[in-house]
């Protein structure tokens, strides 16, 4: 096995990019500060609008060799920038899908100057026609009454009836509070609902997923809850032990044989 394969190496992504050979990735899950100047322990989410988007370009291209020709890519984003990092991707890639993340923010507060915002942008996109994408490992359950409804004839064995439907392109999905059991201290930390869902869908069993952004190590602890590998980096060593933490508890530790942090 590939030393570089199911770990975490505290590092810049743009130096640790080099590791990983060209066309080794097949699915990358992208969270990258949004520049709106979160305190991730440096500096990161702090550049003006023209210094951000040459950085973006700067580590996308790095990131993209890395995908093999059917691999894919899911990016987060916020409004402010995704129209430019959404048009650079277009040029490398064919986007599928925008998604939007609901987060379910509650109804109260806000600004008094504009609508408040509550949700984040995803971009999905696909290096070739031929991407890998299992539709059946995501469908939603119908439940009991809406089973029932359907009972007309034409209904009668219908595979998406048993499996459920296909997920749209709006997820509501609760962001992770203070006192959700998920929580980790960092502040921007994904649901694991949300990358199983992207991993299970886009990354076939047995694959690999990079993220240049680990964070909490959400990416990683994903990939082993759905038997895929992993490599990633995070540049804030606080950040780093603790995707150790998480990466070691009981419930984790023995998904994947050769888990490690680097």
């Amino acid at each position: 096995m590939a030393e570089w394969r199911n770990q975490v190496f505290c590092e810049d992504a743009l130096t640790g990019l080099a590791r990983i050979p060209d066309g080794a990735i097949d699915l990358i899950i992208a969270d990258p500060p949004y520049g709106l100047g979160k305190d991730y322990g440096n500096d990161s989410d702090k550049l003006a609008t023209v210094e951000y988007l040459a950085w973006m370009q700067r580590w996308i291209d790095a990131a993209l060799p890395k995908l093999k020709p059917n691999g894919s890519l899911y990016i987060f984003l916020t409004w402010r920038y995704s129209p430019e990092i959404f048009v650079l991707l277009k040029q490398r890639m064919t986007m599928v899908n925008e998604i939007v993340w609901d987060r379910r923010v509650p109804s109260m507060g806000g600004s008094v100057r504009k609508f408040s915002s509550v949700h984040d942008t995803i971009g999905f996109f696909v290096n070739a026609r031929d991407y890998h994408f299992d539709l059946d490992a995501i469908r939603i359950p119908y439940d009991a009454e809406t089973k029932k409804a359907r009972s007309r004839s034409i209904f009668v064995g219908a595979k998406w009836l048993e499996l459920g439907y296909n997920p749209k392109d709006v997820w509501s999905v609760s962001r992770l509070h203070r006192e959700h059991r998920e929580r980790a201290d960092h502040p921007t930390q994904k649901p694991l609902e949300i990358i199983e869902r992207m991993i299970k869908a886009s990354c076939p069993p047995g694959g690999i997923v990079l993220d240049p952004f680990m964070g909490s190590g959400t990416t990683a602890v994903a990939a082993m809850r759905c038997g895929r590998e992993f490599v990633g980096f995070e540049l804030n060593a606080d950040y780093c032990a603790l995707i150790g933490q998480r990466l070691n508890l009981p419930q984790n530790k023995n998904l994947l044989s050769a888990s490690d942090i680097a």
